[in-house]
Parts: structure tokens; C-alpha cells; sequence
């Protein structure tokens, strides 16, 4: 239990695949101007992995080593499709928001790193806790990046005005700054930092 409980919770903080691991950067950067396009990218991303996982650690034994990369590759390309289907089909508002980043899921270097460090040496089951850890611990960036972007860059949140009207009257501006994509990057630094500064576990390791 503690080992299944550990494959979870270590990917939200001690070893998050964003601020530990410095993966999966490009999401930040590309869907996080507002928070509704960046929960449904987390979403897609967490299930495309956890799945992944699953399907390579049951194939584990038969993939011959020479094209392991190959095999992950078709798998997670058709995890995508089917989420970018499902997208089209349900919230096709979302899926034009998201474009092609739907897509560059595929090439996620968080989904080919944990297939590849974890699928292909474990069970399923583990396998499968290791994706929603690592998703989650995706997810929980991205949401937080984007929060911050949407609210101080627009003023809302989920697309409802959060900041009162009559802040705009006393002469209040939205920072333009924070929909530009460098705002990512400092969020993300911003967000490091505390992290770093506020775990030990962290700090003993530098």
C-alpha cells in the first residue's frame, strides 16, 4: 500500500515531472493563457499516460527491444487520437483552442520517459498508479500556471470575469504581460522556487 500510495504522491511534489524533472515544458508555454484549454490538455495528458503505461507494461515481454520506441509511439499516437476524437465529438470549443498541441501529446517527453523508466520494467497495476501520479503532477502546474495567466492577463477565470468592474473604473489595466509566453517560463520559475525553498528533501539534495 505504501509503495502504490508513494507512486502517486512522489510525482506531486518530490519528483513533479515539471519542476523536478523539467518535462513537458512546451504545455506550459503553449495552453496556459487560460485555465479551461489547460485543464482539458491535463486531462488528456493524464489519461494518455496512465494508459500507456498500462498497454506497454502488458506488451513489455513481447516488444522486441529494437523497436520498443516504435511500438510506444503507435500506442500513445492512437491514445491521442482517440482523445482528440472525443474532443471534437464534446467539446469541439476547446479542441480548436488547443489545435495541434492535442496532438504533440505524442511526442510528450513526460508519457516516453515514464514508458520507457517504468512501464516496460513493471506490472501493470503499478504501472498504471505510476501514469496518474505523473499526470497529476502535470496537471497541478499547468492549472496553477494557467490560473495566475488568466487571472492577472484577463481578468478572469474560466472565462467569468473575476476582477470587479469598478477596479477598471479607478484605472485598473489587465497585464498584456502575462498572455505573453515568457510569463510561462516565470511562472514556472516562480513556482520552482517556492517549492525548492519550502521542501527539505529538495534543498539536501542540491
Amino acid at each position: 500500500m505504501s509503495k502504490s500510495l508513494k507512486l502517486i504522491t512522489d510525482p506531486l511534489n518530490l519528483n513533479n515531472p515539471i519542476t523536478v524533472q523539467v518535462l513537458g515544458i512546451c504545455s506550459a508555454l503553449a495552453v496556459t493563457v487560460k485555465l479551461e484549454p489547460a485543464v482539458v490538455m491535463s486531462l488528456s495528458v493524464l489519461f494518455v499516460l496512465a494508459f500507456a503505461n498500462v498497454i506497454i507494461s502488458l506488451l513489455r515481454n513481447t516488444i522486441p527491444s529494437r523497436i520498443r520506441i516504435i511500438v510506444q509511439l503507435v500506442v500513445i499516437a492512437a491514445l491521442v487520437i482517440l482523445v482528440d476524437q472525443v474532443l471534437k465529438a464534446f467539446a469541439y470549443d476547446v479542441s480548436k483552442q488547443l489545435s495541434v498541441f492535442v496532438g504533440l501529446i505524442i511526442t510528450n517527453c513526460i508519457i516516453m520517459g515514464r514508458l520507457e523508466a517504468f512501464a516496460l520494467g513493471n506490472k501493470p497495476w503499478p504501472s498504471f498508479l505510476d501514469g496518474i501520479g505523473n499526470g497529476a503532477g502535470y496537471a497541478i502546474i499547468l492549472i496553477i500556471v494557467a490560473f495566475f495567466r488568466e487571472l492577472f492577463g484577463s481578468g478572469t477565470i474560466w472565462g467569468i470575469e473575476i476582477v470587479p468592474k469598478g477596479f477598471y473604473e479607478f484605472g485598473y489595466v489587465n497585464n498584456g504581460l502575462m498572455i505573453l509566453p515568457p510569463m510561462a517560463l516565470i511562472v514556472v520559475a516562480v513556482i520552482i522556487w517556492v517549492q525548492r525553498s519550502r521542501t527539505t528533501e529538495l534543498i539536501e539534495s542540491k
